[in-house]
């Protein structure tokens, strides 16, 4: 419970004012068909947070425990200081893809705006500490989910009501706080 919970978290906290966020108030003012939006967004998180959780739990299965400890930590306390960055509405050209209508657009973009993310990342890194794909993926999902229907259907009401750098810094204290009880070995269960 404490993988899903500590996912969900993390990732809803991450997402507020993300680049992804961004892209879904785009979409959302350019497509009526609000539910094929998140049925888009839906099908784009799991499919790239499954990838992101498959590499974490991968690649800490062949590293140390004690070096995976401290990759783990000091990325989370990376992450933090990323969180303190805002994001920018760097969707290029994505005109190509609206085309194909308000799903298909809205997979292909997400899923491409999700990677490198710091949601992404963050899903690779709590599969790696947590061990427990499941619960981090669900997790993970419905944290980014939590983020993203809202915009989807209240748009510029909630970015106006929440302001995105008292969200960015508790984003950050939230993964300075992972990080460190990481590296003091808060319970986690590496290697």
């Amino acid at each position: 419970m404490e993988a899903f919970l500590s996912s969900t978290l993390a990732v809803l906290i991450a997402e507020i004012g993300d680049k992804t966020q961004l892209l879904t108030l785009f979409l959302a003012a350019r497509f009526a068909d609000k539910k094929a939006v998140v049925a888009g967004i839906f099908a784009a998180t799991l499919l790239n947070h499954l990838a992101s959780a498959l590499f974490g739990a991968w690649l800490f299965a062949r590293v140390p425990p004690e070096t995976a400890k401290w990759a783990v930590g000091l990325s989370f306390v990376a992450v933090a200081l990323w969180l303190l960055v805002p994001d920018k509405d760097d969707e290029g050209d994505n005109g190509r893809w609206l085309k194909y209508g308000a799903f298909a657009a809205t997979a292909v973009l997400f899923f491409l705006a999700e990677i490198g993310d710091k949601t992404q990342i963050a899903t690779v890194l709590l599969a790696a500490r947590y061990h427990d794909l499941t619960a981090v993926v669900a997790g993970s999902v419905i944290g980014l989910m939590a983020a993203n229907v809202p915009a989807a259907y209240l748009g510029e009401k909630i970015t106006t009501a929440v302001p995105a750098r008292t969200v960015r810094f508790a984003a950050c204290a939230l993964f300075a706080a992972m990080g460190v009880l990481t590296l003091c070995g808060g319970g986690i269960a590496l290697g």
